[in-house]
């Protein structure tokens, strides 16, 4: 039930913006729940990348690899999760997706993400 778009390719030290939506979630499902931004890179297991609180209390938490480069946010009158990517890296690149931080629920199809020069 999340749709995810946003990805491609971008230079080293480019940025991105990657946006989620959580298609079938009713607004008073949605604002309770933390959420959270995943990757998946080649050949690697799928990692945590980014969190955020409730609505009421939106409180974020980054992985220590994209901590002052990435910035996670919410709309909640969209059901839509948000990944600002700055000064991205060729590490950078995976497959990203978004679910509940808490027990995800499926998982979508992600988008995917290079940083190559």
């Amino acid at each position: 039930q999340f749709v995810e778009s946003g990805g491609g390719l971008a230079q080293p030290g480019g940025s991105l913006g990657l946006s989620c939506r959580a298609s079938r979630m009713i607004t008073s499902v949605f604002n309770p729940l933390e959420f959270a931004w995943f990757r998946q890179a080649p050949g690697k297991q799928r990692e945590l990348v980014a969190t955020i609180g409730r609505a009421s209390d939106p409180v974020t938490n980054y992985v220590d690899s994209v901590k002052g480069r990435f910035i996670i946010s919410r709309n909640n009158a969209r059901k839509t999760l948000y990944l600002q990517m700055n000064n991205l890296k060729p590490e950078d690149t995976a497959v990203y997706y978004c679910n509940k931080f808490r027990a995800p629920d499926s998982w979508g199809q992600g988008t995917q993400v290079t940083v190559s020069p």
